[in-house]
């Protein structure tokens, strides 16, 4: 049995499938049918829908892509729709600036856009116009109208009360009384198990090491959405509150497997700017707002954004089994193509990243066909450490140019204990032809991506010399 906030309605479930969709019970069960399906794979954001939950007994209300968020994800969340926003006939101050600045076309889109605007609108009290694009990000307009949208978000978000605000800490409280200490869905085809604690996840996941675990399920959920299969046995972890904190001291960052990236971009902008930067990129504001960092990596994806990052830095996991616990290089953790090092019934509890690795010259890149929203081709992780110009160290890592994201070897030792010039950059350049023979696909050629990673070191040695000049897309000019 899951519970959870219609708007403000109690909604007690333990009928329905767990391979279930938000965005189909939305539909099929509620006839709420303002939420729309595009995509089915979390790209368009026709479908989104806010989730506020209780943080510290405040309201928190991040968007989410209702076609890949299963039902058993709403459990101790207030789920809000585009109905829930208009009171008594009366538009929701987001619904009629979206009226009055004419930003709807064909319509299909604008619950999306609506409900977007409605989350940024009720999380930040000032807002940029960077903010706009962030939040909107996961939004398409195939109309291509966004400059009224654009407007109609800047006016919405000068009006910062609605009727949902007073309500907020009731609603924070309510939230809170749902909690219990372990839930689930029990069907006879299927079960979805909600543990509340990392101790009760180990034992129920060791004995059941077939089950598939769910954290965010940005990338699970297509198995259903696009391959059109159920999971008979689910376990939940994104309500484990151990795998969400992220903790740094002055020799480590310890993350939390399931804290959200969104979570991981604002904790991380002090200490690693350029993993907070990369992380702005990563697919759209939706899905950031509940992929997880552990998810990222436990997927194994040859293109995944996080590992080449994690690799340069030298990461460690902490993998839980049962009562036992190890700690493993993530250089060791990709044994091949979609396979891990992970045992039956192992999972990653922690994500270790030693400061002392962290270079203060420490840079990221990522190549795709789109700045925002989009799947990486070639993705590039540098971590020299200098001294009066010569390269004392190396770490260089990429994704897309393997079977598995991997270190640059070869590379890293024609770097290593040479001067940081032109001659070296050119040797460690034809090195990487040494690392990496990458196969071609619809994103790029192999010749291609050897190409764009050998001119991602010659950025390395430009943005070294040339620190002054605004090289990065993201230094708009005014």
């Amino acid at each position: 049995m899951i519970q959870f906030l219609l708007n403000q309605t109690v909604k007690t479930l333990d009928d329905v499938d767990p391979n279930t969709t938000v965005l189909n019970w939305l539909r099929g069960s509620e006839r709420r049918c303002g939420t729309k399906e595009g995509c089915a794979s979390g790209d368009c954001g026709a479908c989104t829908v806010v989730l506020g939950s209780s943080d510290g007994g405040k309201m928190r209300y991040d968007t989410a892509n209702s076609c890949i968020t299963l039902i058993g994800q709403l459990d101790g969340k207030q789920l809000l729709t585009v109905e829930d926003l208009a009171d008594n006939g009366t538009l929701h101050p987001v619904q009629q600036a979206m009226a009055d600045c004419h930003a709807s076309q064909c319509g299909f889109c604008t619950p999306g856009f609506v409900m977007s605007t409605f989350a940024l609108q009720k999380t930040q009290a000032t807002v940029s116009r960077h903010d706009i694009e962030q939040h909107l990000g996961g939004n398409l307009c195939r109309c291509t109208g966004y400059r009224p949208i654009i407007e109609a978000v800047e006016r919405a978000c000068n009006m910062s009360e609605d009727r949902f605000t007073p309500l907020e800490e009731q609603t924070a409280r309510r939230l809170e009384a749902m909690s219990s200490p372990d839930t689930a869905i029990l069907m006879k085809s299927s079960r979805c198990l909600l543990p509340k604690s990392l101790d009760r996840l180990a034992e129920i996941y060791l004995q059941n090491p077939e089950a598939r675990l769910l954290a965010g399920g940005t990338d699970l959920a297509l198995t259903i959405t696009q391959q059109y299969k159920t999971m008979p046995l689910i376990i939940g972890i994104s309500q484990i509150k151990e795998l969400q904190e992220i903790t740094v001291t002055a020799d480590e960052i310890r993350i939390g497997s399931a804290a959200t990236l969104q979570v991981c971009q604002q904790a991380l902008a002090g200490h690693i700017p350029a993993f907070s930067l990369l992380l702005e990129r990563f697919a759209s504001r939706q899905i950031r707002n509940h992929g997880t960092l552990g998810g990222n990596l436990a997927n194994a994806s040859p293109i995944g954004d996080c590992a080449p990052v994690l690799l340069a830095l030298d990461a460690v996991l902490e993998l839980r089994g049962g009562a036992e616990t190890r700690r493993l290089p993530l250089g060791q953790f990709f044994l091949g193509y979609r396979q891990t090092a992970l045992a039956a019934g192992e999972f990653i509890s922690h994500i270790l990243i030693p400061r002392v690795t962290l270079s203060p010259n420490f840079k990221v890149w990522k190549v795709s066909k789109r700045m925002d929203d989009d799947i990486s081709t070639v993705l590039g992780a540098f971590n020299l450490h200098l001294n009066e110009g010569v390269v004392m160290s190396a770490s260089v890592a990429f994704g897309g140019m393997a079977a598995v994201p991997a270190r640059a070897k070869h590379c890293e030792q024609a770097l290593i204990g040479q001067p940081f010039n032109q001659q070296t950059l050119a040797a460690a350049s034809q090195a990487l032809a040494e690392d990496f023979q990458p196969l071609s696909d619809f994103r790029g050629s192999g010749r291609y991506r050897l190409a764009v990673a050998q001119n991602l070191l010659r950025r390395l040695m430009l943005q070294s010399s040339e620190a002054q000049m605004p090289l990065e897309v993201q230094n708009y000019v005014n």
